[in-house]
C-alpha cells in the first residue's frame, strides 16, 4: 500500500493540458506541476501558452508550451509527439480546450454549430485516440481527463444548444472509450464544472448587453442563490479534482463524471 505522499506523487509522469494557457486549464496544469508532473501546455494562444509555461518554470516546475489548433488532427499528433520527445512519455492527458459562443438555435448557422463540435468534441476524439495509442505502447497505463460541464447533464441557458450537444457528446465518448481502454490500464474520466469565474466566462459576460431595466447586481445575487454553497466556483476547485483523477487516489475509477458545481444540480 502506498503512503499518502506517494498517492499524489506525479514526479515520474508527463501531462498534456489543452487550453492550458489560462482559466481552468492553467489551474489544472499548476496542480499537476505541483505534484511533480512535467506539463505541456497546448493552446491556440501562443503567447498565453508561453507565458503560462514560463510562470510554471519560474516556480521551479518542468513545463513547456506549444501552439496548436485542437480541431486539427495533425496538430494533435504533433502535440502528442512533442510531449513524448520533450519529456520521454505521455502519461496524463487533460482535454480541457473548449468554446461556448452563445447564439440561439433560431439564429445559429451551420458553421457556428460545426465549429463548436470540432473544438469541443472532435478534438477529444483525436487526442484520446492518439494519446491512448502512445500510452498503450508504453505499457504503463495512463489517465485521460475530459472537461465537460453540468450542461452535459442539464441545460444552463438558451443560446448554448451547440455547446450542450458537444458536452453531452464528450460525456458519452468518455464512457465508451473508458470501456475500450480499461484492459490497457488507461482510466478515462470526466469533470463537469458548474459556474466557474474564468477569463472566458468574464469575456462572455462583458460582451453581453444588459437589457434596459435589468439590475445586474440583483441578477447576480439571484444566480448565486441557486448555488447551495452560495458562491461561484474557483479555478482551483477544478484543478484539485483533476489532480485527484490523475493520481493513484483514483486508482479504481474509470468511465465516471465528477460534478463540481457547488450543489447546483441538487436544485
Amino acid at each position: 500500500m502506498n503512503n499518502f505522499d506517494e498517492l499524489l506523487n506525479l514526479s515520474q509522469k508527463s501531462a498534456i493540458v489543452t487550453g492550458g494557457a489560462k482559466g481552468i486549464g492553467y489551474g489544472i496544469a499548476l496542480r499537476l506541476a505541483q505534484a511533480g508532473a512535467s506539463v505541456l501546455i497546448a493552446d491556440n494562444d501562443e503567447q498565453g501558452a508561453l507565458n503560462a509555461a514560463k510562470e510554471l518554470t519560474e516556480q521551479g516546475f518542468k513545463a513547456t508550451a506549444l501552439m496548436i489548433d485542437v480541431a486539427v488532427e495533425d496538430d494533435i499528433v504533433r502535440m502528442i509527439d512533442t510531449c513524448e520527445k520533450e519529456f520521454g512519455s505521455v502519461d496524463i492527458l487533460v482535454n480541457n480546450a473548449g468554446i461556448f459562443p452563445p447564439v440561439p438555435v433560431s439564429q445559429m448557422s451551420d458553421e457556428q454549430f460545426e465549429k463548436v463540435m470540432r473544438v469541443n468534441l472532435r478534438s477529444v476524439f483525436f487526442a484520446t485516440k492518439h494519446a491512448a495509442g502512445v500510452m498503450k505502447k508504453q505499457g504503463n497505463g495512463g489517465r485521460i481527463i475530459n472537461i465537460t460541464s453540468i450542461d452535459a447533464l442539464h441545460p444552463s441557458m438558451v443560446g448554448l444548444a451547440h455547446y450542450d450537444a458537444s458536452k453531452h457528446g464528450v460525456w458519452g465518448f468518455t464512457k465508451n472509450s473508458a470501456l475500450e481502454y480499461a484492459p490497457d490500464k488507461i482510466w478515462i474520466n470526466a469533470i463537469a464544472p458548474g459556474g466557474v469565474q474564468t477569463p472566458g466566462v468574464e469575456a462572455m459576460q462583458s460582451a453581453q448587453k444588459i437589457p434596459e431595466g435589468i439590475d445586474q447586481q440583483a441578477a447576480t445575487e439571484a444566480f448565486l442563490a441557486t448555488i447551495p454553497m452560495g458562491r461561484m466556483g474557483e479555478i482551483d476547485d477544478i484543478g484539485k479534482v483533476a489532480l485527484f483523477l490523475a493520481s493513484d487516489m483514483a486508482s479504481y475509477i474509470t468511465g465516471e463524471q465528477i460534478v463540481v458545481d457547488g450543489g447546483v444540480l441538487l436544485t
